[in-house]
């Protein structure tokens, strides 16, 4: 029996959620800001088309969101997570093993599920997800994840598909990689791209013909193994339980620049109580601490100034308070006042497991109260009444949300907020 696996793929996920309720703007062009309205992160076809990329900063297209009249939208995370939660829950009924790759991907094992018509089974669920959501997709097929990503590719680029492609035919699978570039191949990004390019390997046909050992000698391991699933040998297992995050990172654009220590401590503060929470989420305790901070690179003409700093935790935390004592200690070795500062951020990394035993410091006071590193019990309860009551309890170093964050454009929280449930006249 021959292996099946699917990709499904949200068409412009953001842009997708935020036309489901707001269907007028079917058929316009709508884009979706990152963090305080900075730069263009999702973008519907209409606005693609206008040459509009991807990230670039709102401030350098503003003429042509004026001239054409672009919906903008702040970034509405709540609202994506849960459409995208709806979007998974569906996608479970159609095949017995699923792996969620992003917020709006996820890989089908539909091996034995679908064999006599594999395309009339992706339109199903391309009709079954946009009725119980709203969300358009495409479905792509293929004997291994690269090839369904290849064909997933391919379903959205030409609309004669209907959005479902199955490339488990030799012959058909063959026709697409001859035509498409190497650079649309998955996991090869620009830079490899250019040296496949040097070596006169331009198309998916031209990577896939090549010998593995070859590429494993002039490459990597992981470019022979794509080499390997190009040709239908399947290397990548799906990952039904996502693996835990290797690091955290909290980070944001700011609207204003800020110049005093104090501002940027409570940006830092709210980056890192975030973090924290994610962390805790993950039930494990972070090692190392790190701080960033950076003036616009887009201001040629002003001062430029980056810089970060780390520090490793003698005892692994979890606690909120202990991380923000480190982040203020991090922060005053590499502020430099006169500066107009517009991004900062926190990570958080080297993790071990909450239930692993910990060495503990021999060098610390006798009597000396461990909780003062981390009170799993504290913020555990701090955790539970804030995840009922959103934002119930928060650090006095966090200061006013308002500091930091400005979104002009964000949609109500129609899916998760009673006050935002929206309203249907009958007439």
């Amino acid at each position: 029996m021959q292996t099946r696996i699917a990709l499904v793929d949200c068409n412009n996920f953001y842009v997708s959620c935020e036309r489901v309720f707001r269907p007028d703007l079917i058929g316009k062009p709508v884009a979706v800001l990152s963090n305080n309205d900075g730069c263009i992160v999702a973008r519907s076809k209409e606005v693609k088309d206008l040459g509009i990329k991807m990230g670039v900063p709102l401030f350098q297209v503003q003429q042509l969101v004026n001239r054409h009249k672009i919906h903008l939208f702040s970034s509405n995370y709540t609202l994506y997570a849960n459409m995208s939660a709806r979007v998974m829950a569906t996608l479970e009924a159609f095949a017995p093993s699923m792996e969620v790759y992003s917020i709006d991907e996820a890989f089908l094992d539909l091996t034995g599920v679908c064999p006599s018509d594999p395309i009339a089974y992706g339109l199903l669920i391309k009709k079954a997800v946009f009725r119980a959501t709203g969300i358009p997709v495409c479905v792509g097929m293929g004997p291994t994840k690269t090839l369904a990503k290849l064909a997933n590719f391919a379903a959205k680029k030409w609309p004669k598909t209907q959005g479902v492609v199955d490339l488990s035919d030799p012959e058909r699978r063959e026709k697409l990689l001859r035509i498409v570039p190497v650079g649309e191949v998955w996991g090869i990004g620009r830079r490899t791209g250019a040296k496949l390019d040097k070596l006169g390997i331009h198309s998916a046909w031209d990577l896939a013909r090549q010998p593995e050992k070859r590429i494993h000698t002039l490459f990597t391991v992981v470019l022979a193994r794509t080499v390997m699933e190009l040709n239908g040998t399947s290397c990548l297992a799906l990952d039904e339980i996502a693996p835990d995050k290797q690091q955290i990172i909290c980070s944001r654009s700011f609207k204003q620049p800020i110049t005093d220590f104090e501002g940027l401590m409570r940006a830092l503060a709210r980056f890192c109580a975030r973090a924290a929470e994610k962390l805790r989420h993950q039930q494990a305790l972070s090692h190392r601490v790190t701080v960033f901070i950076r003036t616009s690179p887009f201001k040629p003409d002003a001062p430029h100034y980056e810089r970060a700093a780390s520090q490793h935790l003698a005892l692994p935390s979890q606690d909120t308070r202990h991380l923000l004592t480190v982040t203020r200690q991090l922060l005053a070795a590499i502020f430099k006042p006169g500066y107009h500062y517009q991004k900062a951020g926190i990570q958080l990394d080297h993790f071990q497991p909450i239930t692993e035993k910990q060495q503990l410091d021999l060098f610390a006071p006798f009597g000396a109260d461990p909780n003062r590193v981390n009170n799993t019990a504290l913020m555990s309860a701090m955790d539970q009444v804030n995840r009922r009551f959103p934002h119930a309890i928060t650090l006095a170093a966090t200061g006013l949300v308002a500091s930091t964050s400005s979104q002009g454009a964000v949609s109500p929280q129609y899916t998760t907020s009673w006050r935002d449930l929206p309203k249907v006249t009958c007439q």
